[in-house]
């Protein structure tokens, strides 16, 4: 590193939702992290972090995994140790995905449903799905590794009609 400031390092993200109502089919949030190698960078994904996964190299876990909604506090919760990812990979996304199963459903249909991204102590958003509550998934952050190792988190909500499986392949792409 070169400066002071190295920029996000072991974060955090949760994610929250209320129940579906009685007699409906749960609501199942997931959240997704999804890590680019430095010579493609907007390409397919080196791999995907998502429910019962953590990455092969144990720097992105699923710490929490709900199906439901249900319980007191986050539901889904998932860490990134940026600083302990390898060089090659130089960009990582993360998003939020709504399984399909019982009809479609969007964030606009789920109660409540907000995310929580801290470094550390320190908050870099909490935020609900305003701009895109009549998407399937959403883009909520992306972190981009300088030349200088340093990494730099970009807050962004961005909406996708797109199932689990799709969204997958759409989250990361350039959209600019």
């Amino acid at each position: 590193m070169t400066g002071l400031n190295k920029g996000p390092s072991k974060v955090q993200v949760s994610l929250r939702w209320d129940p579906s109502p009685l007699g409906e089919p749960p609501h199942d949030l997931d959240i997704v992290a999804a890590t680019y190698n430095a010579a493609d960078p907007y390409g397919e994904p080196a791999y995907l972090v998502h429910f019962d996964r953590r990455s092969p190299d144990g720097t992105i876990t699923l710490n929490r995994d709900s199906q439901t909604g249900q319980g007191y506090g986050a539901d889904e919760v998932m860490t990134l140790e940026l600083e302990r990812l390898s060089t090659s990979h130089t960009r990582v996304v993360v998003g939020v995905a709504i399984q399909q199963t019982g009809g479609p459903k969007t964030f606009g249909d789920v109660a409540n449903c907000s995310f929580r991204i801290a470094d550390g102590i320190t908050e870099l958003v909490n935020s609900g799905f305003v701009g895109a509550l009549g998407a399937k998934a959403a883009t909520i952050a992306e972190f981009t590794r300088h030349d200088s190792g340093e990494w730099e988190f970009r807050e962004g909500i961005r909406g996708f009609d797109a199932d689990p499986e799709e969204y997958s392949a759409l989250m990361g792409k350039d959209y600019s």
